[in-house]
This record gives structure tokens, C-alpha cells and sequence, in this order.
């Protein structure tokens, strides 16, 4: 994420143009943005009249500067956009002003964001920033006659492909070279800065063998970790040993990981633990509060006409942050969020027990 302009506003808003630069950018955005917020950027659209008439074009639409006033923000994985929609309060054509719009943003669309910034969406544009440093990950796990290819991404991990092939035993058997010949073409097309092959036993060093010498500028990319699953679990191996780390530093999901690891083991335990809206207000106002773990779509819900919690989710955020505790927000779309979700969506690692 390119942060070009940072403008303070009256009564504590600020204006902030942005660029994403990557699909995890606009994901990024989708919880940056909430309602009521106004955003601006370069658009193309349908010219309405006041009498609700749409005019005759031919079906062009006309390119146009709008702000809008947000309504509702929907991400577009699979489409690589974001989509803000809400009523146009500032146009290059004032005869629009009123209409509702909808902005699909994309990747190296500049646009321009105003609102009083949460800590928590502050966080995530600096954390979006400095991750246009970090390089593309691929998590390839192999084991005899299977293969599984994954992506890291500031969002989760995305399956790209599962290979099957012959095992290399049996009456019929034939190369394995033909399964790690499949594998080394998906990881081409991945175009990966690094890439970790995982797995148990010594299929993967076969698997590497082969890459050294049929696929040499794949294999140079390549970091080796012994795992013992493939596929889904295999890569919850890699992130947990840190391996992804190695080659990015820190990454968003590993933490995420270790730290819902930390809350469920302590749990167990009946230890140092709090989970749930209620448990959790209470942890912070008692200042035991270490970590805070919230998952964006609940923070995003609770922000919202539609929370049910009976908390303020952002008392509970500042307060926990006045008395020194730090805050997580979790992916929904990896494995740890998940388990978060199970738990309420929020959870506290304390600095002591609660009775």
C-alpha cells in the first residue's frame, strides 16, 4: 500500500490518499472503511437526471470524479476489488450530487479516505504499508503420490492446486517424475519470491532433486521443512515453526497462529484467559489485559447498527490500550480466526488470573 498525502481535517478527522497495490491492499481497506465515512476517487458512470430518467447513451458510461458518503463496503477476492457504495456528496458533475454510486476499487487506484482513524485501522494502513516490502510466499507440501500448493497472503492462505499422481510402487508404477513435473509447473505460474517445500519423509527431497534439475530458477527459490502432513495441516506445520518467517520476516497469520495457540492452551489450563464480550470487558477494565484478540468481521459488525453484542467494542479497544495492553486483529479468512470465532470473535491473554 502507497500512502501519498496525510491531511489532519477539523474535529480530529484526517484525510489520507492512498494506492493499493495488491489484492491484500484492498482487503486491508475493507476494514479500514466503515459507514459513515467519506471516500473519493476517479469512477465512470451512467449519467441520471433528476427525473430518475437515465440518459440515452448508447450504454457508455462517462468517467467522473465523485466523493461518497459510505454505506456499505463489500471485498471481491476472486474479482481482485473492493466495492464502496453510498450517496454522492461531491462531483465533477453537480447534477449527480444525491445519486447513489458505487466505487470499485482496484488494484493502483488512487483513493482519497476521510475520517476520524480508529488506533486499530491506523494499525493496518502502517501494516499494509510496510508489507509491500515483504516477498510473495508459496507453501508446497508433498508426500508420495499427492502434492498441495499453496499461497501466503496478508488475508490467509489460498489453495492454488492439488496434484495427484503415480506413487511409483506397485505392478503399474511409473515416475514420480511426472507428479514433481506438475508441481514445478504450478509453482512457475505462481511467480513466488520464495517458496517452502514441506512434507514428511523423503518425498520432498526427491521432489527437489527433480526441480534442480528440470526447473533450476523454481528450485533456487526454494526453502526445505520437514512436516508431518500435507495440504491444509501441512501448511499450519510451516506457519507454526516459523518457516514463512524466515523469508518475510513476521507474518500477519504466524503470529495470529502463536497467539491462539497461547489462548487455547492457557484456557485448558484455566489460566490466564478471557473470552467472550463480557469476560473481556471486564479483563479490561481490571487492567489485566496483555493482548486483545478481535476478529475484523465482528469489529466491523460491532462498529455497526448491526452489533449484538451489549458491550462498546471500542471502549473495550481504547481501554485495554490505555492500561498498557496490546491489540490483535485476526484474519476471518485463516484458520486461527476461525478458531476465534468459536470462542465469540474476542479473547484476552491476561497478565493474571481472574476469579
Amino acid at each position: 500500500m502507497q500512502i501519498k498525502d496525510r491531511e489532519p481535517l477539523d474535529g480530529g478527522r484526517e484525510r489520507v490518499t492512498v494506492v493499493p497495490e495488491s489484492v491484500d491492499d484492498l482487503w486491508h481497506l475493507q476494514y479500514v472503511l466503515e459507514p459513515g465515512d467519506r471516500v473519493a476517487g476517479d469512477t465512470t458512470r451512467r449519467i441520471q437526471r433528476n427525473d430518475d430518467q437515465m440518459r440515452d447513451t448508447g450504454g457508455e458510461r462517462e468517467h467522473m470524479w465523485v466523493a461518497i458518503a459510505v454505506e456499505d463496503i463489500e471485498f471481491h477476492k476472486f474479482a481482485n476489488r473492493l466495492r464502496v457504495g453510498g450517496e454522492i456528496v461531491a462531483c465533477s458533475r453537480e447534477d449527480q450530487l444525491g445519486f447513489h454510486h458505487t466505487l470499485n476499487v482496484e488494484e493502483r487506484e488512487e483513493l482519497s479516505i476521510e475520517k476520524r482513524f480508529k488506533p486499530d485501522q491506523e494499525a493496518r494502513l502502517e501494516e499494509a504499508e510496510e508489507a509491500t516490502e515483504n516477498p510473495d510466499v508459496a507453501i508446497a507440501t508433498v508426500e508420495e503420490g499427492q502434492a498441495h500448493v499453496h499461497t501466503v497472503a496478508q488475508y490467509g492462505t489460498e489453495e492454488r492446486a492439488t496434484i495427484t499422481g503415480p506413487t511409483g510402487k506397485g505392478e503399474y508404477a511409473r515416475e514420480r517424475s511426472e507428479l514433481f513435473a506438475e508441481l514445478g509447473d504450478v509453482l512457475k505460474r505462481q511467480d513466488a519470491d520464495a517458496i517452502i517445500l514441506a512434507g514428511p519423509g523423503f518425498t520432498k527431497q526427491d521432489a527437489r532433486k527433480y526441480l534442480d534439475n528440470n526447473e533450476p530458477a523454481v528450485a533456487e527459490k526454494i526453502t526445505m521443512v520437514d512436516t508431518a502432513s500435507v495440504g491444509d495441516r501441512g501448511v499450519h506445520e510451516v506457519l507454526k515453526r516459523g518457516a514463512v518467517a524466515d523469508v518475510q520476516q513476521e507474518t500477519r497469520i504466524e503470529s495470529e497462529a502463536e497467539y491462539i495457540d497461547q489462548l487455547t492452551e492457557r484456557i485448558a489450563q484455566g489460566a490466564k484467559a478471557a473470552y467472550g464480550p463480557e469476560a473481556v470487558q471486564q479483563a479490561a477494565e481490571f487492567g489485566a489485559i496483555e493482548r486483545l484478540l478481535i476478529l475484523d468481521d465482528r469489529l466491523r459488525k460491532e462498529r455497526g447498527p448491526d452489533g449484538e453484542w451489549a458491550i462498546d467494542v471500542d471502549q473495550v479497544v481504547r481501554t485495554a490500550e490505555q492500561k498498557g495492553g496490546e491489540v490483535t486483529v485476526f484474519s476471518s479468512e485463516f484458520p486461527p480466526g476461525q478458531q476465534l470465532s468459536n470462542l465469540g470473535g474476542i479473547a484476552a491473554l491476561l497478565r493474571y488470573r481472574l476469579e
